[in-house]
């Protein structure tokens, strides 16, 4: 109860700050979906970028050849180039503006109200250039609908290369995840049952049979066999194991029959403690993001303009 208790503390923690989650009951199912959800975004992130640069590639290459004044028909050349990048921004570029005010209603800011401040101010001004051009001076005619569409469109596509390299990792959590058995055969008051992986205890006794692979950590008490522990170490010959000896979870029996008792299950085996750390890694954020966020939250906005 007390752990449902702190798991609905902990979501309840998270939707407050303007995100969802949802508590872990399986490793595999939970990679899956966010390996589909991560496919989703990769492409949508894509098709964003494509769409920008189309936009703002030509844009910007055609300034130099290209550029009239902000009056006459060439006000409603920029105001047709203003409603396309403002596309740009409300479709392919929205999820920054979005971030942006929720992390300006928690008074902080990260990398999004950066880009949600400079392609927004960039917008705005040309804009205000594009309606008001008569009564300003020529110093201040200046048009920056590219830079805003450049921006957004490049962004998107590093969100893209990144989400691709986290999909590398999340093969490789993948293929350590199938690694895992689902179930052992627990030999309990002199009965052999087959039991989940997750009600297997510590000091219960596990059989494993020619073939199999070990569910769990343990020492060896009865049998003997050849053990393939290329998963943990890389040596390809299998390694002969007898009463005594200690066997690891992931690890494939050869012919023989071994009884052990276990030691360390769940996580706390060798293969879940490499699981759990690839599963860190591939959410971690590299030292040079936590910076990024660090210096976005001192020039984004001045500690006067945040709510409280």
């Amino acid at each position: 109860m007390f752990g449902s208790a702190k798991a609905q503390a902990l979501i309840a923690a998270v939707e407050s700050a303007g995100y969802g989650a949802e508590p872990i009951v399986d490793m595999r199912e939970a990679e899956r979906t966010r390996a589909e959800q991560d496919a989703k975004t990769y492409q949508k992130r894509l098709r964003g970028s494509a769409i920008s640069l189309t936009l703002a590639i030509p844009l910007m290459l055609s300034m130099l050849f290209f550029h009239p004044h902000p009056m006459g028909l060439g006000r409603l050349y920029w105001l047709g180039i203003g409603l396309l990048t403002l596309g740009i921004m409300a479709f392919p570029g929205r999820h920054f503006f979005v971030n942006a005010w929720k992390q300006f209603k928690h008074h902080q800011a990260n990398m999004d109200t950066l880009v949600a401040l400079g392609t927004g101010t960039a917008w705005l001004y040309s804009m205000a250039v594009v309606l008001f051009a008569p009564w300003l001076p020529e110093v201040a005619q200046g048009i920056y609908f590219e830079a805003s569409a450049m921006v957004i469109g490049l962004i998107l596509l590093g969100n893209a290369m990144e989400l691709r390299a986290r999909g590398r990792t999340s093969d490789a959590l993948k293929r350590l995840l199938d690694l895992q058995s689902r179930t052992a055969r627990v030999i309990r008051d002199g009965h052999e049952q087959e039991i989940e992986i997750d009600a297997v205890r510590t000091g219960d006794q596990i059989r494993v049979r020619p073939g199999e692979r070990l569910p769990v950590d343990g020492d060896v008490i009865e049998g003997q066999s050849h053990i393939d522990e290329s998963m943990l170490t890389g040596e390809p010959l299998p390694v002969a194991k007898g009463a005594g000896d200690e066997v690891s979870a992931g690890t494939v029996n050869g012919r023989g029959g071994l009884i052990y008792r276990a030691t360390r299950v769940g996580s706390d085996t060798r293969l879940g403690q490499i699981t759990e750390q690839v599963a860190s890694a591939q959410n971690s954020r590299p030292p040079i993001g936590e910076l990024a966020d660090q210096v976005s939250s001192v020039l984004s906005l001045p500690s006067w303009l945040l709510p409280y």
